[in-house]
């Protein structure tokens, strides 16, 4: 009987980054992989060049690549797509499309998920502030809102939350998805084109970890991420931390026995502690000012969340 030949999907969810599919096209057929691999691009309505680009990039030689427009607007339907494309294959990789591969990426993935017997395996995320310099204020505390990844130099298990891994650089066993096809990314972490948020990727980690999915780190599976100058911003890390809060506030936390509007009194004393914290360290100039009006914007969106969520 004919030996089944593994072959490896790499998903690439994308919406009006045009100008950056060449390059990590690119880049990706040049790199070496222990199994057979194709490259799907699910282009999330852009309404830039992306179309033509990607029939352009799927004519020429090399690696096969193929696209799939998916209608419905939002990260977790584009990945949710990708999955289900993807369900023919043994293994299926996800890398962002403002992101560069390291040489050794696909490598090292097959390698934990076909070797070490991971079921997911998530790599390193490095932020490269080439195209537009980074900010004087931008502490390194603050790069992990970025999608900054770095556990250290040695692979190891995922067994609890202090590790997370994103879906900047994440791949998986198909069969993971196959045999559980509720495992999918959940449609209400959505975020639309160019917005701030999404957290879908987190949600499911939660999941693998409460299932007790085999979880490995790798950190040879690396990535670059670049940053657009309009994150570039105090306001972003802001906004970012608000819809965060409101989704955390109207989809996870528990109704409490104390509650107006559907709003627990602690969580109002909460933030107006929070915010004169923040006051007060920007009054005193002390650091840390961008972090701590972080945590005041948090907990005010679990307020607008619990507000919001109060019917259900």
């Amino acid at each position: 009987m004919e030996k089944h030949q593994k072959k490896l999907t790499i998903a690439i969810c994308t919406y009006n980054r045009a100008e950056r599919l060449p390059g990590l096209i690119q880049e990706l057929r040049a790199l070496g992989c222990p199994v057979p691999f194709e490259i799907l691009i699910i282009d999330n309505n852009s309404t830039d060049e992306t179309q033509s680009v990607v029939d352009q990039l799927a004519n020429m030689e090399g690696t096969p690549t193929r696209t799939i427009v998916e209608t419905e607007q939002g990260i977790p339907f584009a990945r949710n797509r990708a999955i289900a494309e993807s369900l023919k294959s043994d293994f299926l990789l996800f890398i962002d499309d403002d992101e560069l591969p390291s040489k050794q990426m696909l490598d090292r993935a097959i390698y934990a998920l076909d070797t070490e017997g991971a079921e997911c395996v998530g790599g390193k995320i490095d932020i490269n502030f080439s195209e537009y310099s980074r900010p004087h204020w931008l502490s390194d505390d603050l790069l992990p809102f970025f999608g900054k990844i770095d556990y250290g130099t040695k692979p190891f298990w995922i067994t609890d939350h202090s590790t997370p891994i994103w879906s900047g650089i994440v791949a998986y066993k198909i069969s993971l998805f196959s045999n559980n096809p509720e495992l999918r990314f959940d449609y209400r972490y959505n975020r639309k084109g160019n917005g701030i948020g999404g957290g879908e990727d987190g949600i499911l980690f939660k999941e693998f970890l409460s299932r007790k999915v085999k979880i490995r780190y790798q950190p040879e599976m690396a990535v670059e991420h670049f940053i657009e100058h309009w994150k570039l911003k105090r306001s972003y890390f802001l906004k970012l931390h608000f819809i965060a809060g409101r989704k955390n506030g109207q989809f996870q936390m528990a109704h409490y026995s104390r509650e107006f509007l559907g709003v627990p009194p602690f969580l109002v004393m909460d933030f107006f502690r929070q915010l004169t914290k923040t006051v007060s360290i920007r009054i005193h100039k002390q650091p840390g000012v961008i972090r701590q009006a972080m945590n005041a914007a948090f907990t005010l969106g679990n307020i607008w969340g619990k507000f919001i969520g109060r019917i259900r």
